[in-house]
């Protein structure tokens, strides 16, 4: 019926609203100096949808807030010339 069509609408249009909530993506970087980190924090910086990043050089880790895919922050990150893993996003 009409009412169960629009309710299957409202939650695939739900779906896609939170898909492109901003989700925290953590990565790996090859990461031994300051220089090191200043090119990932400037990469970052560039990257439009980025809205915020915290770069831990000692853990050689990256944290990346961002509703785009991860996949797209990956390449991102491997502008800066570095061995760089996605590890996974938290909530």
């Amino acid at each position: 019926d009409q009412e169960s069509k629009v309710i299957a609408r409202c939650l695939r249009v739900c779906n896609r609203i939170f898909d492109m909530a901003s989700k925290v993506h953590e990565f790996t970087v090859e990461m031994t100096c300051e220089g090191c980190s200043n090119a990932v924090e400037r990469v970052l910086k560039r990257k439009e949808g980025i809205e915020s990043f915290q770069v831990d050089l000692p853990g050689k880790k990256v944290y990346v807030t961002s509703g785009l895919p991860s996949d797209e922050i990956l390449e991102c990150l491997k502008k800066t010339g570095k061995t760089v893993s996605f590890v996974g996003v938290k909530n």
